[in-house]
């Protein structure tokens, strides 16, 4: 069996820490970070996966199967899951409500204000197949595109969850395991934030023992919403030199054991 770290069961004794089930959710540790990165981009590839490799992290990318980026490089998305990295769904065409206001960029062919259910879970699952024809998992998570999550007042998603571990959402928040809803889970909106910013929302989820999700497009570049190079290196030097503190893993991995702990009903409030 393995111990909790002695400073863990120090916290416990004085009562100013979560449950011992809560600490077990985070693999025995303060907290859980995930990072995420939306829109399978070249900066993606040129950027990102080589910093993680280089921190020994593994992230969430969410792909649009539509993406020339996912076409043309095919192979390198390919090798960065057999690195551990997790490809996430994000639909075939990242379909958003083209309704709702500041909305002038949803082209008529994907407003998905005017899908049917039917067809969203149809082109997700599509996405499915050409994900699990790359990297040959059965296993992800997926996103909503635009954080949109229904058609007409009907959660799309309901008819989803057997195909997933997981979804993310776009709403902040940090969240203990217990309560998670894995069908919207939270995540925070990264676009132009300092270095500090982001190593500060790491404190707030190791003081709280919460999930923490991070939610990048470009990195250094390469989207309309963005994070600089060096912000990434610093919140990425920060989370190493706290390895010991803190979990960082893929979406469906954090997700998975959120969901056991769940079904068990061991995780504490």
């Amino acid at each position: 069996m393995q111990l909790l770290p002695k400073l863990t069961l120090l916290a416990l004794l004085a009562g100013n820490s979560p449950t011992i089930a809560q600490t077990i959710s985070w693999n025995n540790k303060q907290c859980a970070v995930v990072l995420t990165y939306d829109d399978a981009i070249d900066v993606d590839l040129d950027n990102v996966v080589p910093a993680l490799d280089s921190a020994k992290f593994r992230g969430t990318f969410y792909l649009i199967g539509s993406s020339p980026v996912v076409t043309k490089r095919l192979t390198e998305w390919r090798a960065a899951a057999r690195r551990g990295h997790e490809l996430g769904n994000h639909a075939l065409f990242h379909p958003c409500d083209g309704s709702l206001p500041g909305r002038s960029f949803v082209q008529p062919d994907h407003d998905l204000h005017t899908y049917t259910v039917g067809r969203a879970v149809d082109e997700i699952r599509a996405n499915n197949t050409l994900l699990a024809a790359i990297d040959g998992k059965t296993a992800r998570t997926f996103a909503y595109p635009c954080g949109d999550l229904q058609i007409g007042g009907v959660k799309f998603y309901d008819q989803l969850k057997t195909d997933f571990v997981a979804a993310r959402g776009v709403s902040p928040g940090l969240q203990t395991a217990v309560q998670v809803d894995l069908a919207n889970i939270d995540s925070y909106m990264i676009n132009g934030e300092s270095g500090q910013y982001l190593i500060d929302l790491v404190k707030k989820a190791q003081a709280s023992h919460t999930l923490l999700v991070f939610l990048f497009h470009g990195v250094g570049g390469g989207h309309g919403l963005n994070v600089a190079l060096p912000a990434h290196r610093q919140l990425l030097r920060y989370l190493n030199a706290h390895e010991k503190e803190i979990w960082v893993a893929p979406m469906v991995e954090v997700a998975e054991k959120i969901r056991a702990a769940q079904q068990r009903g061991a995780v504490g409030k």
